[in-house]
């Protein structure tokens, strides 16, 4: 190739990058900004680990920390609005049923949710704790 071909697949190159950081942070703004969280909570945990190249990327996992603030905030939201299918909930919450299936799963297990309906139509309410709470 020539200097000028290179020069422009350089210049290229560069350009996608800081389109692709940018789009990045306007997605971690959009984030914080749904969560109502600003600098703090699940919203932070979730920035740092893009930062950090552990973001939503195939076969990162997320921490217990992340899982814990994800399993608080779906249990915070359906104690203040019980009977609501995951849809809805994702739409509220600003996320995705493949984000809240562990949570979900460690809440029920817990007996801190409970659930009527299945598949689709499951709707969810907060159950009592078995696990003491200090």
């Amino acid at each position: 190739m020539s200097d000028f071909q290179n020069e422009m697949n350089r210049v290229v190159q560069g350009f996608v990058a800081q389109i692709t950081e940018l789009a990045k942070r306007a997605a971690i703004d959009t984030l914080e900004s749904a969560l109502g969280r600003g600098a703090r909570g699940v919203s932070a945990s979730f920035s740092v680990a893009a930062r950090n190249g552990r973001g939503r990327g195939r076969g990162a996992k997320r921490t217990s920390e992340d899982l814990d603030k994800l399993a608080e905030n779906f249990h915070a939201f359906v104690t203040k609005h019980p009977g609501m299918r995951i849809e809805q909930i994702n739409k509220q919450l600003g996320t995705t049923t493949k984000d809240l299936a562990l949570p979900i799963r460690k809440l029920i297990s817990d007996g801190e949710l409970k659930t009527k309906g299945t598949k689709r139509s499951t709707t969810y309410f907060a159950g009592e704790s078995k696990k003491k709470k200090n």
